[in-house]
Parts: structure tokens; sequence; C-alpha cells
């Protein structure tokens, strides 16, 4: 039930996110670290509405992200975090079907300084990613996407964590 109401709390106060881009869509991933937690992330995207370097073979865009992830551990290591990340992607030309390719850096704020027997040594975060995936007519997308926390050495310890996900992202 706890986690319920964070999700939806999160889930609100995204939806309340006044910006200046479009609102791309929610997130839903589910992934798994290397020491096997499971982590379940729901997100909200919203895009830049601009892209770079366009041509016959694709285009450089992107999108903020925001998002709540649920990393599933024992009583000792299951975590919380929230994340938000600017995230540029290069999307490959096509009709119905375009691949794409997606890095960003970030940031995240966790509820506890240890996840399984990594200790973060702080709750502030970095939050770098690189990805694949194919973006449907319509909006929808699927891909696979690897992360990795870190507090970049501002606080000792700094062991760090990765998560390998994939996700599914719905147009609203």
């Amino acid at each position: 039930m706890k986690r319920l109401l964070c999700l939806a709390a999160i889930a609100a106060a995204l939806a309340g996110v006044n910006t200046t881009a479009q609102a791309a869509g929610v997130e839903f991933s589910v992934g798994q670290t290397g020491e096997e937690t499971q982590t379940y992330r729901l997100g909200m995207k919203f895009d830049w509405d601009k892209s770079w370097l366009q041509s016959d073979v694709g285009r450089l865009t992107g999108y903020w992200d925001g998002a709540y992830t649920y990393w599933d551990g024992d009583k000792r290591s299951s975590n919380n975090s929230l994340s938000f990340s600017p995230v540029f992607v290069y999307e490959f030309s096509g009709e119905t079907v375009k691949p794409y390719i997606e890095a960003g850096i970030g940031v995240a704020v966790f509820s506890h300084t240890q996840v399984e027997d990594n200790k973060l040594g702080s709750a502030f975060n970095f939050e770098d990613r690189i990805g694949f995936g194919l973006r449907f007519a319509g909006g929808h997308e699927v891909g696979i996407r690897a992360t990795h926390y870190s507090n970049a050495g501002i606080k000792e310890p700094n062991d760090g964590i990765e998560s390998y996900a994939l996700h599914y992202t719905m147009p609203l």
C-alpha cells in the first residue's frame, strides 16, 4: 500500500509539472541489478520539441525524464529513488518504426544509502544511462537501458549500482 501511495504521489507531481516541453508519455520499466535485485520504474517523459543534425539518416533530439524507482530487495536492501535527467536521443529515419540510441546524465535521490551490499555514501547520486530501442507510429516505444548510479566521489564509500531494464513508453 505504501508503494502504491508513493507511485500515485509521484505520478500526480509529474503530471503537474509546468514546462514548455511537450508531454511525450508515461514510461514503465522492469529491470534487475547485477546482484539480482528487481527494479520497477514509473516515469514521465517530456519531449524537447527540438531536433538537430537532421539528415536522411536521422536526427538528434531529446527529452526530460522524471521517475520513481522501487528497488525490491530484502529488508536491508530495498530502496526508493526519485530521478530527473535530460536525455539525448539519436533517432534513425523510418516510416512506421524508428530505431534510436539514447544517453543522459541526471540526478537521483535515494531513500537509503545502501542497495544490496553497495554503499552509495550519500542519498544524492548521479544517474548515467545508455540505451537503445524502437519508436513506433503512434508514439509507443520499447527499449533496453543500462543505468548507473553513484555520487561521483563526493562522499565515501561510493560503490555505485547499475540496473539493466526493459522499458515501455505509452504516449499521452
